[in-house]
Order: structure tokens, then C-alpha cells, then sequence
């Protein structure tokens, strides 16, 4: 599924009135520069965004290892005066000259794997942008469902908190005038103390949550409009998807799988190395007395006597385990959040219908009854102010139950369809 797909409808937003009041859908691209698509911020954090800037960088430095470690040395330039005399009168001249070339030649096999470990290397830094990517789209995604739930849950706070403020001046009225006791203008002003207490929460709950967001993008957008809405229906296909697809296709397996193979890369490597290196020399010259012109040609090698790099054939054999064992980790890890995050989609999507479908409409029905009720004179004022807040809070309520289903929904795709994070970056 597609990221834009997330943001196909407005919410409903709700008011004190009687009902629920269905907002249309709008465009997720709007040209104004100081708004902000999901799709646009996730750009905008894929080039922006540190951490994700540093894997890139990793890349471009796993890839100059792999062409340096297909390089053999340098060849050595030699210049040697030998058997030179130093009585009276002779010198320099007189000495044996040579001046020549020497190349050591590694053994067979190692410049081979060390090129192929060079490019493990550049498979695992690709495998490791691929999962910071993938967790930087998820990590959006989250923090920018939060601003909007935040922002529509500060929207929904200052409407209660104006029912509030205007039912506190209702009881006063009334107290004043004889009607009713002082006991329900108390009762009304807790209620008003109470709203404006969770408006001031969810406004710091906003601060945190734009800051957490405008972190992630790695740019400063702090006074952005985000534009878009939570999503309010499920995704089947996230239900339907099985841990084949996980596995096959996560970023966090394939580092795993590309570690484990340059572990075994490593391992074969250090098995050559007990098998030395031959260095081979030529150089030519003369002799200084006679001026006969001379070749030398050398060879040495080293004796694999008193190291034979079996401490490093363990320790690469050993980091071959760790990497079988890491792979094994993952893979565990992976079906762990997998079941957990679809648990806590299916259990979402069941609140999210059971407000929508029978909560709200159920108290929006008591305040109307309530409200009716209240101007006939069968209910008192208390059970006004009560049925108010059992609204209130079940509008809340919704909203959040809204958000969690679009967390989960965000990091069942990260983990499932984790290939969406790469359209974002052509």
C-alpha cells in the first residue's frame, strides 16, 4: 500500500452539537509553501534527515573500500650502491649500482575474495540505508499522525472548554436568581476547571509531538501547516499479508543476511592467510671497477613459522556464529512486532468501529434527550453537566483511538510493504 493512501479522508470532527459532522477529503497537494504534505515531509526527511544522510555517506564509503580492496600494492622503486670502496681516492664510482623495480604478488585466491568482501561490504551498507530509510518513513508517518491528532484533539478541547465556560455562567445565572442550588455552580466550574486542565495537556502534548516531528525531518519547518487527516478506515491487505513476505522482504533481515555473508567472506579470507605473499625484484646496473653492466633478480617470501593466523581464523569462524545467531535474532524479532503491531491494528480497527458505530451515536443521542429534557424541566442541570462529559470524553476518546490505529497501521506497513520507503527518494 502506498503512503498517500494513508491520507484519503478528513475525520469526523466533532462539535457539542447533536451528530457527527462528516468533513470532505482534500487534496494532499497543495502548492502553498508553508504547508505540508505526509508525502512531501517524508521527502523532505529522506534529504534531510541526519541519521539518514550519515547511512548514505556509509555507502559512498563502503564502495571506495571495494575499489581500493581490489588494488594491489604499489610497486616499489629500488636504488642500491653496494661494495663501495672507501680508500684514498675511490668512491662512488667505484661501487657496485643497480636501480630496479620490486611487486609482491599476493597469493592466489586473496585479491579475489578481498574484492568480494568488498562488495558484502557495500551490499550491507545498502541493506543498512534501506532499514534507516524504512524506519525514517515509519518514524514520519507516526510523528506526523500525532501533530494532526493532537492538533484535532486541542480543536475538540477548546470547543468543550467554551460548553464548559458557558454552562459555568448558566449555573451562576441561575444560583444568582433563586433557582437552583449552589451546589450545581460548583459542579459546573470543577467540570470547567477540568477541561481547561486537558486542553493545557494536549497543547503540551502538540509542542512535543511538532518538535518530535520537525526533529525527524532535519530541517527547520517548525511553523508548518501540516495538511491531511487520520485515516478512519483499516487496510485490509495489512490483515491478510503472512510472514513470508516479512522475512523476504524487510530491510532488518537483509543486513542480517548481508553481515552473515561477509562474515563467511572474512572467514575464507583469513584461511589464505597463512599462505605468504611473494615479493619478486629485477634491477639492473654495473659493476663500478670494470663498468660491466649487471641484472639482479631477487625473490622473498615470508615463512609461516611462528604465525600461521590461527587466532584470526578463530575469530573470523567465531563472527561467522555471531552473524548465524544475529540472523536468527532478527528474524525473531521481526515476528514479534510483527504480532504484536497487527494485535494492536485488529484491536484499533474494533474500538475505532465500536465508537463510531455505537458510542458516539449513542451519546449524542443521550445529549439530545438530556438537552430536551433539561428545557421540559425532567432533568436537573447536574444531569446536564454529566451527560456533557460523558460526550466530551467519548469524543476524545475516539481520537485516540484513531491515532493508535494509524501507529499501528504505519508500522505494520514498515514491516510489511517496507519497499514504500524507495519511492521517496526518486
Amino acid at each position: 500500500m502506498k503512503l498517500n493512501q494513508i491520507c484519503q479522508k478528513w475525520p469526523l470532527l466533532f462539535a457539542m452539537a447533536i451528530g457527527v459532522l462528516a468533513l470532505p477529503a482534500i487534496s494532499q497537494e497543495i502548492d502553498a509553501t508553508n504547508t505540508l504534505t505526509l508525502d512531501r515531509a517524508i521527502q523532505i526527511a529522506l534529504e534531510n534527515n541526519p541519521e539518514a544522510r550519515a547511512s548514505g555517506n556509509r555507502v559512498a564509503a563502503a564502495g571506495g573500500r571495494a575499489y581500493q580492496a581490489k588494488k594491489w600494492t604499489n610497486p616499489e622503486l629500488q636504488l642500491s650502491a653496494e661494495d663501495w670502496p672507501v680508500s684514498k681516492g675511490r668512491g662512488f664510482s667505484d661501487a657496485k649500482q643497480t636501480i630496479g623495480i620490486a611487486q609482491t604478488l599476493p597469493y592466489p585466491g586473496k585479491k579475489s575474495l578481498d574484492k568480494q568482501i568488498g562488495g558484502a561490504g557495500v551490499k550491507l551498507s545498502e541493506a543498512e540505508l534501506a532499514l534507516r530509510r524504512t524506519e525514517l518513513v515509519r518514524d514520519v508517518k507516526a510523528s506526523f499522525m500525532k501533530v494532526l491528532a493532537y492538533e484535532r484533539l486541542v480543536g475538540v478541547s477548546v470547543e468543550l472548554v467554551r460548553v464548559a465556560e458557558s454552562s459555568a455562567a448558566t449555573a451562576q445565572k441561575r444560583v444568582d436568581a433563586g433557582a437552583t442550588a449552589y451546589q450545581e455552580q460548583l459542579r459546573a466550574e470543577v467540570q470547567l476547571e477540568q477541561t481547561r486542565t486537558e486542553l493545557t495537556d494536549f497543547q503540551r502534548e502538540l509542542a512535543i509531538a511538532r518538535q518530535i516531528f520537525i526533529t525527524l525531518l532535519g530541517t527547520n519547518m517548525k511553523d508548518a501547516t501540516l495538511v491531511g487527516a487520520l485515516a478512519e478506515t483499516p487496510n485490509p491487505a495489512l490483515m491478510e499479508e503472512g510472514t513470508e513476505c516479512l522475512l523476504a522482504r524487510h530491510p532488518g533481515a537483509a543486513v542480517a543476511q548481508a553481515n552473515l555473508a561477509r562474515a563467511q567472506l572474512e572467514h575464507r579470507r583469513e584461511r589464505l592467510e597463512p599462505y605468504p605473499d611473494v615479493r619478486v625484484g629485477v634491477s639492473g646496473g654495473r659493476i663500478g671497477e670494470s663498468g660491466e653492466s649487471i641484472i639482479q633478480v631477487g625473490l622473498s617470501l615470508p615463512l609461516p613459522i611462528i604465525d600461521r593466523s590461527k587466532g584470526k581464523q578463530q575469530e573470523t569462524w567465531a563472527n561467522v556464529r555471531v552473524a548465524e545467531a544475529e540472523l536468527q535474532v532478527v528474524q525473531q524479532q521481526l515476528l514479534r512486532e510483527w504480532v504484536s503491531a497487527r494485535n494492536r491494528y485488529q484491536t484499533a480497527i474494533e474500538q475505532v468501529s465500536k465508537y463510531r458505530e455505537r458510542i458516539l451515536p449513542k451519546t449524542s443521542e443521550a445529549l439530545r434527550l438530556v438537552q430536551t429534557g433539561f428545557e421540559q424541566g425532567k432533568f436537573s442541570f447536574i444531569d446536564l453537566l454529566d451527560t456533557q462529559r460523558t460526550t466530551s470524553e467519548a469524543r476524545l476518546a475516539y481520537q485516540q483511538k484513531l491515532l493508535e490505529m494509524n501507529i499501528a497501521q504505519a508500522e505494520l506497513e514498515a514491516l510489511i510493504h517496507p519497499q514504500t520507503s524507495q519511492s521517496f527518494n526518486k
